[in-house]
């Protein structure tokens, strides 16, 4: 029986001599053909992705504009089908403040009294071993020249419920300044 030394040095020696292991044609056929597969299936993902959003941008625009026009046309906010699933329209609100007013928007909001709404994010990155450093960040930034990065932004959601709450109350706002919207959606709910 060989020695592991002897073993190390002729498993060193077949290394150098066949730096690839075991490989033939066979092998390498089977990583081309895998690799044709993955290429054709992340073609396959794509398409259905774009078919996808295709479909959503066409039910949206069933809910909230061809169903809610009709029924308001008619002069109804809702009615029950024959299969016992009842359709009603509920009013929705949106809002996103668009990147050139977020600044005249959050100081709308400061000036107005919604202030805390404006969150105020400061970050530092810190590297692997300077777990010391971010302990002690608030007394050293300045002297460790460090320069964080400051993001200010109001919550998507946050936002949209406040529209809706100052839209509800009468409350007038400039819903331009944070692209506010109210529209209707058609809401429809199977039988029970």
């Amino acid at each position: 029986m060989k020695d592991l030394s002897s073993l190390m040095e002729s498993d060193t020696q077949e290394r150098v001599e066949n730096p690839l292991g075991n490989f033939d044609d066979s092998n390498l056929k089977g990583v081309t053909e895998l690799a044709k597969q993955i290429a054709v299936k992340e073609q396959t993902v794509a398409a259905k992705q774009e078919e996808l959003n295709k479909a959503k941008k066409e039910l949206l625009h069933l809910t909230d504009e061809e169903l809610p026009a009709v029924l308001t046309e008619m002069g109804l906010s809702g009615l029950k089908l024959d299969d016992g699933s009842e359709v009603t329209i509920k009013k929705i609100f949106g809002a996103s403040i668009p990147v050139d007013q977020k600044e005249e928007a959050h100081q709308w909001l400061r000036n107005n009294g919604f202030g805390d709404m404006v969150k105020n994010i400061v970050s530092v990155n810190f590297g692997m071993g300077e777990d010391e450093k971010a302990h002690a960040v608030k007394q050293t930034l300045q002297d460790e020249g460090l320069d964080p990065e400051q993001v200010e932004r109001v919550h998507s959601q946050t936002l949209r419920a406040w529209v809706k709450e100052q839209t509800e109350e009468g409350n007038e706002f400039p819903m331009e300044l944070f692209g506010a919207y109210i529209a209707q959606r058609a809401i429809i709910k199977g039988a029970k």
